[in-house]
């Protein structure tokens, strides 16, 4: 959603809307000269829109199928990023090998984790969902431990994966027996988390070093996955019977603002602040998702849902961090500075391959 990170290209980062998870990003956005809107006030937009993706999702589902909020969200995303591209005189990837891996891509950063917690959000309230997307920065650091040779396991990531482990388990009210949840709708929220991270390492592996810019390639995803819905909705969902206001003017928010609109503000804050700062958006996300369910919605909390949350949090972002060598943290990007480029990795809502800032 979106799911939405961190410092690295895989998590120990993922991002999410991966966001993440978001998962991270490239610099697809105008020169720093050109903007007129602070950084800051960026940020806290790029997370007030990415908290309240849960939430419209819960509306969308109101009057619409899962799969059909979903594809009215993939499309107006795409609808957005067409818009961007054309402005900026982008092309489409040429290559059939490069619009292969993008279909891959699509369906583990788009279609699945977004109809996965439409799906979830049927059963479950907006504010659990928001914080199982927190999870996959814990899935991400697992998965690239495995798939990754590059990411060795440390005492601070691993200690930060328990951490996580810990804080699902409080969430679920484990010594409870998890009474009183909603098990299938809970699995897949957690799955759509787990997809990030599956869909980040694939792109990480397949589409570095790329010709097409990162806006050329978010796009092409997007408009890909708003392809494969379009192929798959009507075999398992029937026409809506009418266009229920709020819910069309959610899903609309949820794809044109939460998806489309957000990933080019993303890029923009990679280029000036960097992925390290940038990323921190993502921890955000699960507050404002909780927030926004109980102020608008009238969901309920236990205490063990915002106390569990805390500790997923803190354990995500002790997965991501670095402890300080020698060598130091990267320098801060120099306007005027080409760096090196590499994938990017969205989290949450965040959801496309491009190209991100290096931390080398």
């Amino acid at each position: 959603m979106s799911a939405p990170s961190a410092p690295r290209a895989v998590p120990g980062t993922p991002s999410s809307v991966d966001p993440p998870p978001p998962p991270a990003l490239a610099a697809a956005a105008a020169a720093p000269g050109h903007r007129s809107v602070d950084w800051r006030i960026r940020f806290a937009a790029l997370a007030l829109i990415w908290g309240f993706s849960f939430l419209l999702i819960k509306v969308g589902t109101d009057g619409y199928a899962p799969l059909q909020v979903s594809f009215g969200r993939l499309l107006s995303g795409a609808a957005v990023l067409a818009v961007a591209m054309v402005v900026r005189r982008e092309r489409l990837p040429r290559s059939a090998k490069t619009w292969g891996h993008l279909f891959v891509a699509a369906l583990f950063l788009n279609v699945l984790p977004f109809s996965l917690f439409a799906y979830a959000e049927l059963t479950i309230p907006s504010t659990l969902a928001g914080i199982c997307n927190a999870t996959s920065p814990l899935w991400g650091m697992a998965l690239s431990l495995v798939a990754l040779s590059e990411d060795r396991p440390t005492r601070r990531r691993v200690a930060g994966l328990g951490l996580g482990f810990i804080g699902v388990l409080t969430v679920l009210g484990a010594w409870q027996g998890f009474s009183g949840l909603d098990f299938a709708g809970t699995a897949m929220a957690l799955l759509a988390s787990l997809c990030y991270p599956i869909g980040w390492i694939y792109v990480r592996r397949t589409l570095t070093g790329s010709d097409s810019s990162a806006l050329a390639l978010t796009g092409s995803q997007l408009l890909v996955g708003t392809a494969q819905l379009a192929l798959v909705t009507p075999f398992f969902t029937a026409a809506p019977d009418g266009f229920p206001l709020l819910p069309t003017l959610s899903v609309l928010a949820l794809g044109a603002i939460g998806t489309g609109f957000a990933m080019l503000v993303q890029y923009g804050l990679v280029q000036e602040i960097g992925p390290t700062t940038a990323q921190m958006v993502t921890y955000f996300v699960p507050v404002i998702a909780t927030a926004a369910g109980v102020a608008l919605l009238g969901e309920q909390l236990s205490w063990n849902t915002p106390v569990g949350a805390l500790i997923v949090i803190a354990g995500a972002a002790l997965t991501q961090s670095r402890a300080r060598s020698s060598a130091g943290t990267p320098p801060r990007q120099t306007p005027g500075k080409t760096p090196r480029k590499t994938l990017q990795e969205p989290q949450d809502g965040r959801t496309a391959p491009g190209r991100r800032l290096s931390r080398s």
